[in-house]
Formats: C-alpha cells, sequence, structure tokens
C-alpha cells in the first residue's frame, strides 16, 4: 500500500505546524512511521490521501459511537449551517442538548457547555477550589483531563509530596497545589488527604480511565472516594469525557452507582464536532458567572451546529437494543483477540469498559499506570503496524483506548480478527 501523498503532506505540514500535527498522538511518535493523513470517513471506514481504505476504531478518539458521517447527523448539520454557523447568542439548541444530558446523568442538576473536555476539567476545578475555598487537588497518575496546567503534573517522590510540572511552560507554583494517588488505591488518596491536613478541593478521577489503555476501577473504588470526599469536604469530579456513553447511556457513574459531585462531558455529546460540558447539582453550579462570582466564558460555547450534532447522536443512542448490541459486538472482538493471543503464545491483557478496550502486551494484571507500563511496547509498535497494513486503525499507541462503534459490522469484526492472528503471528 502507497502512501506517498501522506507523506508529502506530513513534510508540508511540518513547515507550518509543529510536527506537521495539531495533537501530539497523530504523530505516530510511539509506534514510528508517519501518520495518515485522512481525507473522508463514512461508517466504520476512514480513507487516507493515498485512497487507502481502513476500518477505524479511533472513530476521532471516542465521539463516532454511531459512526462517520451517519445521515441523520449530517443532514440535521446542513440545515443547521444554512441558518448560520455562530451566533454568539443564546439558542434553543442549548436548553434541548442540557435537558437531553441531565436527564442521562442524574447527578447533575445544571450544565455549561463549553467548547472541548479540557475546557470542561479546568473550568469544573476552578468551580471546585472557589466552592470549597481550597487550592488543592487529587489527580491519579495515568488519567488524562486535558492540558490544563494544573493538570499536567507528575508525582513527587511520596504520596502527599509536591506535584512538579510535567511540561515546560507550567509553572511549580501552581503544580505545588496538584498531588497524585495510585489508580485503584484508596490508601493513597487517604494519605494525601491526612497528610495535608484536608485542604483538598476535589479528586478529579475518570469514569473508565482510558488514556493509560483502558483500566477498569476495582470494586468499591469509585465509592470508595466519593466516601472520603464527604469524610474530607472536598468534591469528586468525575471525568466522563471519554465513557460517558461510551459504558452505558448513562456513563461510568451508572454502571458503578457513583454520584459525583461534578461531572465532566465532551466527545460523543458533540456528534463529532468541538463540545465539552460540566455539570453539578444547583448549588455548586449557580456559583458560575453571571449567577454567581466564578468566571467562565467562550465565544463558542453553545455553538449552534454542533448543538445538532450532539442532539441528534442523542437520539440515536436511545434507539432500542442498540447498547446491546455495541456492547455484544465489542465483546466478540475482544474475546476472539484474547483466544488469539493464548493460542499464537504472545502475553496480552485486554482491558474493555463498555465500547472501549486495550490490548496491553504484558501477562500481568493491568490495574493502574504502573502496571500499564510493563506493557511490552516495542511488541505493540509491530502490532500496530501489521494492522495498519492488512487494513485495520488503531489507536498509534499503547496507552490509548480502541473505540467500537455501532457502524461496525460483523464483516467488519471478521476481518479485524482475521488481521490479528495474522499479526500476532511470530510476534
Amino acid at each position: 500500500m502507497s502512501t506517498k501523498k501522506s507523506a508529502q503532506l506530513l513534510k508540508k505540514a511540518a513547515r507550518v505546524i509543529p510536527g506537521g500535527v495539531n495533537s501530539p498522538v497523530r504523530a505516530f511518535k510511539a509506534v514510528g512511521g508517519a501518520p495518515l493523513f485522512i481525507s473522508k470517513a463514512k461508517g466504520s471506514r476512514i480513507y487516507d490521501a493515498d485512497g487507502n481504505e481502513y476500518i477505524d476504531y479511533i472513530g476521532s478518539w471516542g465521539p463516532m459511537i454511531v459512526g462517520h458521517a451517519h445521515p441523520k447527523v449530517t443532514s440535521a448539520i446542513k440545515k443547521a449551517a444554512d441558518r448560520g454557523t455562530s451566533y454568539g447568542a443564546p439558542t434553543g439548541l442549548e436548553i434541548t442538548l442540557a435537558e437531553e444530558t441531565l436527564k442521562a446523568f442524574p447527578s447533575m442538576e445544571m450544565v455549561r457547555f463549553v467548547s472541548s473536555g479540557t475546557e470542561a476539567a479546568m473550568s469544573a476545578i476552578r468551580l471546585a477550589r472557589a466552592y470549597t475555598k481550597r487550592d488543592n487537588i487529587i489527580k491519579f497518575d495515568g488519567c488524562y483531563h486535558g492540558h490544563a496546567d494544573s493538570l499536567l503534573v507528575k508525582a513527587g517522590s511520596g504520596a502527599a509530596t509536591f506535584g512538579v510540572p510535567d511540561s515546560p511552560g507550567v509553572p511549580a507554583d501552581l503544580a505545588k497545589h496538584t498531588f497524585n494517588a495510585v489508580y485503584n488505591d484508596l490508601d493513597s488518596v487517604r494519605a494525601i488527604f491526612e497528610e495535608t491536613g484536608g485542604n483538598i478541593a476535589c479528586v478529579i478521577v475518570e469514569g473508565a480511565p482510558g488514556n493509560m489503555g483502558v483500566v477498569l476501577p476495582e470494586p468499591g473504588f469509585l465509592g470508595g472516594l466519593s466516601t472520603l470526599c464527604k469524610q474530607y469536604g472536598a468534591l469528586l469530579i468525575m471525568d466522563e469525557v471519554m465513557s460517558g456513553f461510551r459504558l452505558c447511556y448513562g456513563g461510568a457513574q451508572k454502571v458503578y452507582n457513583v454520584a459525583p459531585d461534578v461531572t465532566c462531558l465532551g466527545k460523543v455529546i458533540g456528534g463529532g464536532l468541538p463540545v465539552g460540558a460540566f455539570g453539578a447539582r444547583r448549588g455548586i453550579m449557580e456559583m458560575l458567572s453571571p449567577s454567581g462570582p466564578v468566571y467562565q466564558a467562550g465565544t463558542l460555547s453553545g455553538n449552534p451546529i454542533a448543538m445538532t450534532a450532539g442532539i441528534e447522536t442523542l437520539k440515536l443512542l436511545q434507539g432500542k437494543g442498540l447498547y446491546e448490541r455495541l456492547l455484544k459486538t465489542t465483546a466478540t472482538l475482544c474475546d476472539g483477540i484474547r483466544e488469539i493471543g493464548e493460542r499464537r503464545g504472545v502475553a496480552c491483557a485486554v482491558n474493555v469498559a463498555g465500547s472501549m478496550f486495550t490490548v496491553f502486551f504484558t501477562d500481568g494484571k493491568v490495574a493502574n499506570y504502573d502496571d500499564a507500563k510493563t506493557s511490552d511496547r516495542a511488541r505493540f509498535s509491530k502490532w500496530f503496524g501489521r494492522m495498519l497494513k492488512a487494513g485495520v486503525y488503531l489507536p498509534p499507541s499503547q496507552f490509548e483506548a480502541v473505540f467500537v462503534g455501532l457502524a461496525h459490522s460483523k464483516d467488519d469484526i471478521g476481518h479485524t480478527l482475521e488481521a490479528a492472528d495474522k499479526a500476532m503471528k511470530g510476534l
């Protein structure tokens, strides 16, 4: 397969865009080789600039749960565009999507729309700090909540040591307010609460992490976080930007029966367009300007075209039996990969959360970031390259989630498993 045009486009892009891409994981640095430049997508398929066709398991990193260019979504978008692309003023569409979102997530009584998951997370943290009148926050190693300064922080040398910046440009004076705990380890969280004198505004956690690869919360973990937050007067922020609508219609908090204080959403609620959201009970949300003193604003927040795409996507997801079919498709694929790994003698752990999964090339359980880092990344790179040559487009990193969608057919799954079998041979 030729990717000559993609190579030419990368060379051209690198002259005007850092690294030639507008988001780092797209650069294929973790797997070697050069990124593909995509020209179009339809259903479960994506097509590069050279005309090569792939079964797509990235789905724009999660939003395309009903498939690319779904006719009902694209038709609604076209009609909305004819009425104008942005107003900078309120619309009834915002109310409709807000009402649908609140129905799906009963822990929220009010919601505010923004343009990205990063915006949602950073705004939720600002709100939590204002509500609790505290500065410090707890996050988890391996969980990603966007690229806001407070969140690009890695762990210090001990449970409650100050965090240190994980990127140049993040002030150390800001990073010291972020503490990192170990995912699925309540004792590490409790230690931070105790050693900081309880001066924690919030704990932020992914509903079902997908940014160290998919990792499942162990029984009692999320509930335990909620209990600790209540005990120490902190807020629990559940980042469901990825897991919301991916595990079920209602996200991880419905599956694990946890009611967070604040919820962050994105991806699926925008139907492939830039949308994020954060919501909470009324008493917290009414602290936001213009109702309260906490400032947050955005020119494109509640954009009419994005709201339209989200509304149509959520309508489609409420179809009878759709989630059962989606989860069955995901299970068929993951069970098949496990069987192939066993038969081929390739050590791999397949973690599944709803319609998201990750194949970790390790022979142990993966329950946190340290476990995930035991994976054989060289083996993953070979696997990725072989799958891509077979027409299967997977996330180009060991530490990302694979996304299955409603457009993936039995034939798609069959082809993917055939490719996986060949790709694992001699791996």
